[in-house]
């Protein structure tokens, strides 16, 4: 039946994308300020960051004060926008409250917020942050008069990506770098007034640091620390006659002569922890683009056992992000030839028990990884798709007129779209069958997309639904008022009526993944996929109500008109493709 999707892709391909649930975007941002004594500075700093505008999609994870280094390093995430606007605030309050003329401490520095780095958690590329952190530091200099040296993944200048470069000299030797070739990259001049109080900000964009210790069935420091200088990416000093007791080489420069690691974007060394008895390799994975976290683990096992050790389990220092260990649990499914196409806290589970990261202590999601953690203290109350299908179920039999028939209609879809990928998956692990299990995981992989989405669109419909609603409290006294109101509530039911066409669009798509699984998949579970196909078609013909009745709430017929045209084109292949797709389940049972 593929003469369908050919059929509507210019349909699909020419509407509106602005509205589709996209991952959710997630970046972390770890200040650090010049200031570790004074408590009152230190929460004043952190106030400005949680307390301002648009301070309700920010959380604040750790602030860690040191008194030797008289600095605090402050860890916060959430929604770019909100996080830059935070980090902006912070800095301003430490250039007001911070004079770094009388600074000391035992930590380089060179600014009030000596750096800042934003860093990609999840939805952002790293590139994107390096383009706000460009922003963010204009701003810092045009706004505050603070210099500020882009640096990392910002820098304007590759001999800067290296902090250190940005920083020699610290802040006594700002005077004779500013407004000279050595200056800063953002608000350059010599030294002033202003700039002898703030110093200088480093802001930059990197990667998540993972920090994670690999457990070893030693007590040795030695046998741990060689472990160590075999994978981590500086390596191990070469000796001469490459004995551990030969002299050292060095190069022309008198620079010591390296032999490289294994593994890209780590640092690591070896080390006994008397609280659990055990020598660990500590490591920090700087760059888990070229490292990710289940190879370094592999490696480390790798580099152990030929030493006579044995990695035993792992353990997250701090938080890591959802990629990382999903990428991990997919790793050790392909491993085991098994699906990837499994729900996300099962492939979690498969990455936390292949890499041991229970052994010392259990590893809870909600603590240790960053999503979790924020999905679980969201205050903006329980979504839609969190409730049990009980409660789902009364909240919809309800007083209430949402959650109604859009978000029903996405969540039927998601239920057509759930027995696709359970048939994919059932096929992938079907006995007899292994020299398959790629092409269903394949499916299921893809089903699982389509499923996710679907899912999203239960609470846009219910939140597209709540917007129309906001606008009725919005002021009509003046004119320009009521003209606002209006403007706004256009665009509000265009939107509401955008969202159950996506819902159309995105639910059509597992017909695809349920003609596959009718074709070629387990024939013991063809039933389901034909359940699979009426609840994607009742999904479309009921979101096909939903665009129809916000659409006749349009003042722009031709938009309104498009929509409904948009919407019956759709409905009338959904029916068609039903159909094809029972008879071949028919055929089957038959």
């Amino acid at each position: 039946m593929i003469i369908f999707a050919v059929s509507i892709c210019k349909l699909f391909c020419c509407a509106t994308t602005r509205n589709l649930p996209m991952e959710k975007r997630i970046i972390e941002c770890v200040p650090n300020f010049s200031e570790g004594r004074d408590q009152e500075v230190i929460n004043a700093i952190t106030s400005a960051i949680t307390l301002g505008g648009n301070a309700e999609n920010v959380k604040l994870l750790d602030v860690d004060p040191g008194e030797a280094t008289n600095r605090t390093v402050v860890t916060f995430v959430g929604e770019p926008e909100a996080v830059v606007e935070a980090a902006f605030r912070g800095i301003a309050k430490a250039a007001e409250l911070i004079d770094m003329s009388k600074h000391h401490g035992a930590h380089p520095r060179m600014g009030a917020t000596d750096v800042c780095p934003l860093v990609p958690v999840s939805g952002v590329s790293l590139e994107e942050c390096a383009e706000m952190a460009r922003k963010l530091g204009r701003r810092v200099a045009d706004e505050l008069s603070i210099p500020v040296y882009a640096y990392e993944a910002a820098a304007l200048k590759p001999e800067r990506k290296n902090l250190a470069v940005c920083r020699k000299g610290e802040y006594e030797g700002l005077v004779s770098r500013l407004g000279t070739d050595d200056g800063a990259d953002f608000g350059d001049r010599p030294m002033d007034e202003n700039a002898a109080r703030t110093g200088a900000t480093a802001i930059g964009a990197r990667d998540f640091l993972i920090a994670v210790n690999f457990n070893l069935n030693t007590t040795s420091t030695r046998r741990a620390n060689a472990i160590a200088f075999d994978v981590r990416e500086k390596g191990r000093p070469q000796r001469e006659g490459g004995k551990l007791t030969g002299k050292p080489l060095k190069d022309a420069d008198g620079n010591p002569l390296m032999i490289p690691g294994t593994l890209k974007g780590t640092k690591a060394i070896g080390w006994y922890i008397d609280e659990y008895g055990i020598a660990q390799v500590s490591m920090n994975i700087t760059d888990s683009s070229q490292t990710p976290l289940h190879q370094a683990f592999d490696e480390v096992s790798r580099a152990a056992r030929e030493r006579g050790v044995r990695v035993t389990g792992a353990e997250i220092v701090g938080l890591v992000p959802k990629r990382a260990i999903i990428e991990a649990g997919k790793h050790y499914l392909r491993l085991q030839q098994r699906s990837l196409g499994l729900p996300e806290k099962e492939i979690m589970k498969i990455a936390v028990k292949s890499m041991g990261l229970d052994e010392l202590k259990p590893f809870v999601p909600s603590e240790k990884i960053v999503e979790e953690m924020i999905a679980s203290s969201d205050a903006k109350g329980k979504k839609l798709v969190d409730m049990s299908c009980r409660d789902f179920a009364d909240e919809t039999a309800s007083e209430s007129p949402a959650p109604g028939g859009g978000s029903i209609s996405a969540y039927m879809g998601a239920l057509g779209a759930a027995l696709g990928v359970m048939v994919a998956n059932l096929s992938s692990h079907k006995p007899g069958w292994d020299d398959q299990w790629e092409m269903f995981s394949d499916y299921a992989e893809r089903g699982r997309d389509i499923l996710t989405r679907l899912m999203n669109l239960v609470d846009e419909d219910t939140e597209a639904f709540n917007r129309i609603m906001a606008v009725f409290s919005m002021p009509k006294n003046t004119a320009e008022e009521k003209e606002a109101r209006a403007a706004t509530l256009e665009a509000a039911t265009i939107h509401a009526a955008e969202i159950p066409l996506l819902t159309m669009k995105t639910a059509f798509e597992a017909f695809d993944l349920l003609e596959a699984m009718a074709r070629e998949g387990n024939p013991n579970s063809v039933s389901d996929v034909g359940v699979g196909a009426l609840a994607v078609r009742s999904a479309i013909l009921g979101a096909q109500l939903n665009v129809k009745i916000n659409a006749s709430g349009i003042k722009d017929r031709a938009v309104a008109q498009q929509l409904i045209d948009d919407a019956e084109e759709i409905a009338a292949y959904a029916v068609s493709r039903e159909q094809g797709i029972l008879n071949i389940v028919n055929a089957v049972i038959e």
